[in-house]
């Protein structure tokens, strides 16, 4: 079966590659050339029956990932089910399912049969509990198979923690950090390969990893296993060997016909952001970054999504191409149904953020238009432009005006209010 990169590499324009291109209002050309060198990827798995296509990377709209899932405290499917539907009416452009208990495969191919949002999984994570062995025992062909199984499913991209191998765990040894490997699925392959004094299975067995993802045309998420989880760690020499290993395997990715995004930190401050962009598009040879927030302070649980949100809009404008989402209760629980809205409209509004520093065609206006309907005290031309319309509506039920056409914060001082009778000639008195 071709993939989208080895079509794109023949000159072909495919389907999927026009209906990207339409929604990203650029040529269907252009998207080919960056799909056959790697800048874009389009994650579609053939067996995705109800996806409805998005393009990740140089040029286009940044996208954000909502996680979900179900885990061994809370292993209620339906209610994941339910955060699935809302974060697909609020118009999330990927679903990462990270379920590591109980019935994964039953959970996974509904999200994937219901979903037209790309779909992402951790295999690592449901690893332990799919072959119900010790984290140990699990051979490295048994790893792959859960790869595969993920992969006939119709996940769209993977991520892989394949760049932690023997040489980056000396790294890991040799330099102390605050909060050690902070990746779930790290961890687990540290420990796996410490216990059985191997190397990393995904790392060996790297161009297994690669059949797979070619014959179902999934994306690899090249994980980074040794994100910095904390400030202290940022841009260490741990997550800088690592970024080297992720770039060569990103090269092979690409040989193989295999599209790549590339993941990265974290925790880091505000004066590093932009580098670590830089640092990955440069060692990683332009593919697609995928970034988890960054945080930029590690103070404040319960408010993430805002830490997540500041470091998001400045990765983006820096050209990070893809954020996934943090929530309130990022560090603290599993996230509520209201803990994920709250994380999905933070990394909106980074993304969006991001867009307009960009120059991405179209973002600007959405924000003009706003302004005019300000201007115009139109308010249900507002509601209708708003991120979350359900909220300003709420705010604007909650607190009437006694004036229509203005607010209780300045009612009938309102500036547009004024503005806009003084220049239709109406007298100052009379705007009273």
């Amino acid at each position: 079966m071709s993939t989208q990169m080895a079509a794109a590499k023949r000159g072909e324009i495919t389907e999927v590659m026009r209906r990207v291109a339409a929604k990203e209002n650029i040529s269907a050309e252009e998207l080919r050339q960056k799909l056959a060198q790697g800048t874009v990827a389009i994650p579609a798995n053939i067996n995705h029956r109800s996806l409805d296509p998005e393009g990740v990377g140089l040029g286009l709209k940044t996208k954000i990932n909502v996680n979900l899932g179900i885990s061994k405290d809370c292993a209620n499917i339906e209610t994941e089910l339910d955060k699935v539907r809302k974060a697909l009416d609020m118009k999330a452009e990927a679903i990462m399912d990270l379920s590591n208990y109980g019935k994964t495969a039953e959970f996974r191919r509904r999200l994937v049969e219901m979903s037209p949002a790309m779909i992402g999984t951790v295999p690592m994570y449901d690893a332990i509990g799919y072959l119900d062995k010790e984290l140990e025992q699990i051979t490295p062909q048994e790893f792959l198979a859960v790869v595969e199984n993920h992969a006939k499913d119709g996940v769209d991209f993977m991520t892989i923690h394949a760049g932690l191998n023997r040489g980056t765990v000396e790294h890991f040894k040799r330099n102390s950090r605050v909060t050690n490997i902070v990746s779930r699925g790290g961890s687990l392959l540290y420990a796996w390969m410490e216990l059985n004094n191997a190397e990393n299975p995904f790392y060996e067995y790297y161009d297994q990893v690669l059949d797979i993802c070619a014959k179902y045309d999934v994306t690899l998420s090249l994980g980074d296993a040794c994100r910095p989880g904390s400030l202290a760690d940022a841009t260490d020499a741990t997550q800088i060997e690592e970024l080297i290993v992720l770039g060569e395997l990103t090269l092979r990715a690409w040989e193989r016909n295999v599209q790549v995004m590339v993941e990265g930190p974290g925790h880091v401050p505000l004066n590093e952001v932009t580098a670590n962009v830089q640092l990955q598009k440069k060692l990683c040879h332009g593919a697609p970054f995928y970034v988890l927030g960054p945080l930029v302070t590690d103070i404040a649980p319960g408010y993430d999504h805002i830490t997540s949100a500041i470091g998001g809009a400045i990765a983006g404008a820096a050209g990070a191409d893809f954020l996934c989402y943090v929530t309130p209760a990022e560090h603290l629980r599993l996230p509520t149904l209201d803990d994920m809205k709250e994380g999905i409209v933070a990394a909106k509004i980074a993304a969006h953020a991001a867009d307009i520093a960009k120059g991405i065609p179209g973002a600007a206006e959405w924000d003009r238009e706003m302004s005019t309907a300000r201007q115009n005290l139109d308010w249900n031309k507002m509601f209708d432009l708003a991120l979350d319309r359900e909220k300003a509506e709420r705010y604007r039920r909650e607190s009437s005006p006694t004036h229509e056409d203005s607010c209780t914060m300045c009612g009938e001082m309102c500036s547009m209010r004024l503005m806009n009778k003084i220049k239709g000639k109406v007298s100052v008195a009379a705007a009273y």
